[in-house]
């Protein structure tokens, strides 16, 4: 069957159509790729704003994760040597060690958005900066009342630090893909 030419002219028409419109956007981009956006005061009190919710967010992904897997099966004695469910217990503690590091160094990333709460948090990135190696150790079996009380110190510091600032930490737990993703 032979193919109509109109099919060929419509095809031509919408080619030549979307070039003009694309070449009619890309020109009012110019000035914008010149320069940079400036930010307005809205927009800056809106990042503020929102990252002292991300914090708290952050913040309470971590204490939670803290809590749930690694604090309470500790104290019930899950880590102990020929525990019952001992092995899952430390590789969930251990993904719960990593995922607690990352949550909080961005907690602190965004805590650097709000003045009050940067100053409040600058203090703390040492200890944070100790749990890097310790969801390893968790994984391993090989962390003791020390290592764990470091997680708890650390988790309580950041809640102190953002309920000075206004920014009320509340432990969420996240969920088991949460914590392997």
């Amino acid at each position: 069957m032979p193919r109509s030419p109109s099919r060929g002219v419509v095809a031509l028409l919408l080619s030549c159509v979307l070039l003009l419109t694309t070449a009619a956007c890309n020109g009012d981009d110019e000035q914008s790729a010149s320069g940079a956006a400036t930010p307005t005061s809205t927009s800056t009190f809106e990042q503020q704003k929102l990252a002292k919710t991300r914090f708290v967010a952050n913040a309470g992904l971590a204490a939670g994760a803290t809590y749930q897997w690694i604090v309470k099966p500790y104290r019930a004695g899950k880590f102990t040597k020929g525990a019952d469910g001992r092995t899952i217990a430390l590789v969930k503690a251990g993904l719960a060690g990593a995922f607690t590091y990352n949550r909080l160094k961005a907690a602190v990333n965004n805590a650097k958005g709000d003045p009050l709460l940067s100053k409040a948090v600058a203090p703390l990135t040492a200890g944070i900066e100790s749990l890097k190696e310790l969801g390893t150790k968790l994984r391993k079996g090989e962390a003791g009342d020390a290592d764990v009380g470091a997680f708890e110190s650390v988790i309580n510091s950041i809640k102190d630090a953002g309920k000075s600032a206004g920014a009320e930490v509340v432990e969420r737990v996240p969920s088991t893909s949460q914590l392997g993703g």
